[in-house]
């Protein structure tokens, strides 16, 4: 699933980033942040009109991230992980 399906108030980790979907900048300003694969992330909520931008938690940095940005990132919910260790 991508970040743009994970539902609010779920705590996820990315594993994988689509890097070539983004513009350089933006490849820049995500990695600047803290996004990489392995972090955890959460949904917060979605913006009042369209739901976009959404709130997504990054470590203990919130941050406004537009859609289109998080249906590049592809994350695996903690519950699934922790499965798949085992």
């Amino acid at each position: 699933m991508t970040l743009d399906q994970l539902p609010y108030h779920r705590t996820a980790v990315v594993a994988e980033v689509d890097w070539a979907e983004l513009t350089e900048p933006e490849q820049r300003r995500l990695r600047n942040l803290g996004l990489d694969e392995g972090v955890e992330v959460e949904a917060l909520h979605g913006g009042p009109f369209g739901r976009d931008p959404i709130a997504v938690r990054i470590g203990r940095m919130t941050l406004a991230m537009r859609r289109v940005h998080a249906r590049v990132i592809h994350v695996a919910e903690a519950e699934q992980q922790a499965l798949a260790a085992e």
